[in-house]
């Protein structure tokens, strides 16, 4: 017997993933009661321009509106901003606010996103994250030229930060446990040039060496203590550790839960009930692996996926994307196609990195899973991502590749 469709969905985040979800699912002709439910009181917002054009002033807050409120208006949604979700009862089909509010669905899409990892000392003065538009303006009033600042970490997030305040003529310091920034994700030879391009920009990058505590003074932060025994003095410190699934909400609901909801590979964590964005944990058939991708394309490709999956379970498709994300840096675009996490070969096919201009290839076993451009046009990606979308062998991938350029990821 085919099941009835629903007429009482709640998307539960109000991100990119789920704005998504909610505009294909009237586009798809669901015209039933459309529940958003946001943590923050903004209208959905764009994340990328935070550590952007949003920390540099080169943008207002308004810009990063993903809709208009014309737009948002024209979806007829039940908008319940400024109240997160605190429970799930999937027995009752009910969805929990903080406000004490029981919001019945036949449909649950959720979208909550992640939040930054804390160190201690978070909660001290001086010291910020940055995960929304709130961090972001209160990081943008500290910098200003002549200003010191510390950038704990320096995946993607810490070093666009420190691009930014670079920018605006504040002293940098960035600090990474690894010997090389992103080598786990991207390799050594494009974590090396990205280290590269950050001291040629005046960030004075402290590698293979951590955090071990705040340093403050009068109530405010005044620096980083690192286990060399050393001290970095600061006017202010950025977090920038990495992050957590927004899962906290679900304990007792019986989800399945571990590094974000648990779902298959068609969005579906249960009947009914599916996961889009950063929140969710899914079986990619393309790279026959279960991943949790943390980029924007993602997160609007899944919302679209998982609405079309939860009106007609039916004739589900799979969500087998080729993941994509970017990331600019002291003007430098930085793009990459595919899942270059656990690769066992990375190579370099194109340009040289002293020359700050190439492209690396990433291997799996005996596939090409991902690519990898630095000061690239996105037309020379584009040849790689089909590749990796057809599930290329590595061999023939990179027949004709320079020799020796290679690397063993683990090494």
């Amino acid at each position: 017997m085919t099941a009835a469709p629903p007429r009482r969905i709640v998307v539960v985040g109000a991100s990119a993933a789920g704005l998504s979800a909610a505009e294909t699912l009237r586009r798809q002709g669901y015209d039933g009661s459309l529940t958003l439910v946001g943590r923050e009181p903004h209208p959905p917002y764009d994340r990328p321009p935070l550590s952007k054009q949003i920390l540099d002033g080169t943008w207002e807050p308004e810009r990063v509106r993903l809709r208009s409120p014309a737009d948002l208006d024209a979806l007829g949604l039940d908008l319940r901003l400024g109240v997160p979700a605190a429970a799930l009862a999937p027995a009752a089909r009910t969805v929990t606010l903080a406000d004490g509010t029981e919001l019945g669905y036949d449909g649950l899409i959720i979208a909550t996103g992640v939040r930054p990892r804390r160190l201690p000392g978070c909660g001290t003065p001086g010291v910020h994250v940055l995960r929304d538009l709130k961090d972001a303006l209160a990081l943008r009033e500290r910098l200003a030229a002549g200003g010191r600042l510390v950038v704990v970490g320096a995946g993607f997030l810490g070093a666009e930060v420190a691009s930014a305040a670079r920018s605006l003529g504040v002293a940098v310091t960035l600090v990474e446990p690894s010997p090389v920034p992103l080598a786990h994700a991207v390799g050594r030879q494009a974590g090396a040039q990205l280290a590269r391009l950050h001291r040629d920009n005046g960030v004075d990058l402290r590698t293979g060496t951590k955090a071990t505590g705040i340093t403050t003074g009068a109530g405010r932060a005044t620096g980083v203590r690192l286990d060399d025994g050393t001290a970095v003095v600061a006017d202010d410190v950025l977090v920038a550790v990495g992050s957590a699934p927004n899962t906290d909400w679900l304990r007792g609901s019986g989800l399945p839960v571990g590094d974000g909801v648990e779902c298959d590979r068609y969005g579906a964590a249960a009947p009914g009930v599916y996961a889009a964005g950063d929140v969710a944990r899914w079986y990619n058939p393309l790279f026959g692996t279960r991943m949790r991708v943390e980029h924007r394309t993602n997160a609007a490709e899944q919302g679209m996926a998982v609405a079309r999956n939860l009106l007609d379970p039916e004739r589900a498709r799979p969500f087998a994307p080729v993941p994509y994300f970017w990331s600019d840096q002291y003007g430098l675009r930085v793009q990459a196609f595919g899942y270059l996490r656990g690769h066992d070969e990375a190579r370099v096919v194109d340009g040289t990195p002293a020359d700050g201009r190439f492209l690396v290839a990433y291997r799996t076993g005996d596939r090409l899973t991902g690519a990898l451009g630095v000061g690239m046009p996105p037309r020379a990606l584009r040849p790689w991502r089909a590749a990796i979308a057809a599930a290329a062998d590595w061999r023939t991938a990179t027949a004709g590749s320079p020799d020796g350029a290679a690397e063993p990821s683990r090494a």
